[in-house]
This record gives structure tokens, sequence and C-alpha cells, in this order.
């Protein structure tokens, strides 16, 4: 299948042009004619990452983050973007990005669903996919009411977490659920007037969390990768479905962060 194909059918699930302006998306590095056999799966395009898929003959790196972000004016090895960009280059492999399209098409309604999560609409809405309003974020029900703890165990248990942070009274009532994986704070507003009593999200700060308990609604913080590595098993069974003839290769779960 050549590239050009394969980005067709990437673009049936999230379309370059939902991502947010601001966003990086789609074809970043590689030629769009060349033939693609075997899809490496990835949240980032680290070095560790690229190795893994130069060392595994893969043809194309298919990442969450994208891997060139703001404008570059050189590509050297002098600094790491470069390192990498020559890197794949060197190799022939394609590197695609599927950034704040892929959150606003897939990931919250994911985590919701993960969640139990029962009608769940955007948090913050960005645009319409067949007369559905898609955007960053979700918010809806939960099926019973449950304490603060007891939702921090829900979460570990559908991000397959061993830990979250967390900003509230333990025995706070919980009902009504916003997520928005990955770095959510500029969405907190939103989730409070959606009317959450938690915000499940990553990269929550200091002052966001306490904040945000003073008005009423909790945190979860669940890592930004703790709740974005779900992109890697989502989109290998996707490409299994309406790409068979690929192999797709998901990245074994490598959290960044270690706490100690």
């Amino acid at each position: 299948m050549k590239c050009a194909e394969l980005i067709r059918i990437l673009e049936q699930l999230a379309p370059e042009s939902c991502a947010c302006d601001w966003d990086n998306v789609g074809l970043l590095v590689g030629r769009r004619e060349k033939e693609i056999k075997t899809v490496y799966i990835a949240l980032d395009a680290t070095d560790e990452t690229i190795q893994e898929a130069v060392a595994a003959g893969v043809d194309l790196l298919l990442t969450h983050h994208p891997l060139i972000f703001r404008g570059i004016k050189r590509v050297t090895t002098d600094d790491f973007t470069g390192r990498r960009i020559i890197a794949l280059i060197q190799s022939d492999i394609v590197c695609y990005a599927m950034h704040t399209n892929f959150d606003i098409m897939c990931m919250a309604d994911l985590a919701a669903e993960k969640m139990g999560i029962s009608g769940a609409l955007p948090l913050e809405v960005t645009c319409e996919a067949d007369g559905i309003p898609k955007g960053i974020g979700a918010v809806g029900n939960l099926t019973e009411e449950i304490t603060l703890d007891t939702c921090c165990e829900q979460v570990k248990k559908a991000f397959d977490l061993e830990h979250v942070m967390v900003y509230g009274d333990p025995g706070h009532r919980i009902k009504r659920v916003a997520v928005c994986p990955g770095a959510g704070k500029s969405d907190v507003e939103e989730a409070l007037r959606a009317g959450a009593d938690v915000y499940i999200t990553g990269d929550t700060d200091h002052h966001t969390g306490i904040d945000a308990n003073a008005r009423g609604m909790a945190i979860i913080d669940a890592g930004h990768y703790g709740m974005e590595h779900i992109f890697i098993r989502y989109m290998q069974q996707y490409l299994k479905e309406q790409a068979p003839q690929i192999r797709a290769v998901a990245q074994e779960r490598r959290n960044p962060l270690r706490i100690v």
C-alpha cells in the first residue's frame, strides 16, 4: 500500500482539517509514494522510538505527538529534532502524526467509554462530523454516585495505572465526570461550567488543583502518558481492521515519568 493511500485511511478516522490551528499534524517526514508494509505506533517520536523503528525495519512511524511542532530553520545533527529527522530520512521511514485531530475525533470519546461515562458530550466543541458536535474533552454522568477515592481506583483500572495524583477530599461525591486526556489545564473552566464533580486529565499544576477544589470540583491527574497511551493500541486495532495487509506494531508501554 502506498503511503498516500494509507493516509487516506487515517484521514477517514481523524481528518487533518479537524486539528487545532496551532497544531502540526499529518505527514511530517517522508514520501507519499513510499510503499508501506509495516507501521510502528508510538506516542512520541523520541530517539529511542526511532531507533526501535529503524531496528524493526518499518516503513512508517505513526505517532500521536508531532515530531515537528514549531517552525525550524535548519535540519542538522546539532539539535535533537534535526537528529531524529535525519535518522528517519536515512532509513527511508515516513513519519505521520495524529494529534489534536485524534483528540477531537477519538481520544475523548474513548476515555469516556473506558470510564463508563454515559451521554458524553464535548467539553469544548471545535467542529462537527456528520452533524455531530466534536471537540476537546468530554463530560457526562456515571451510572451511580461514587466517592472520589473510588473514582481514583476506577481511573487506575481503566487506564492500567499504578497511581494517580488527586486534588480533593476522599469522600467527595462524584456523579458528573469530565475527562480530557493529555494536558487539560486550558479546559478546567469548561469542566466547571459543565458542572463536573471531578475533572480527570494530565499535567495538572498545584494552583489549578487547589483552585478547582475551592470551586467544588476535584481533579484527578492521571498523567499525560498515563491517559494518552490508549492511542497506541487503538490505532493498532484500527489498522488491523482497515488495512489488514499492513503489519501494525505497537510500542510496548513505557511511561517516561517515574515516581521514585
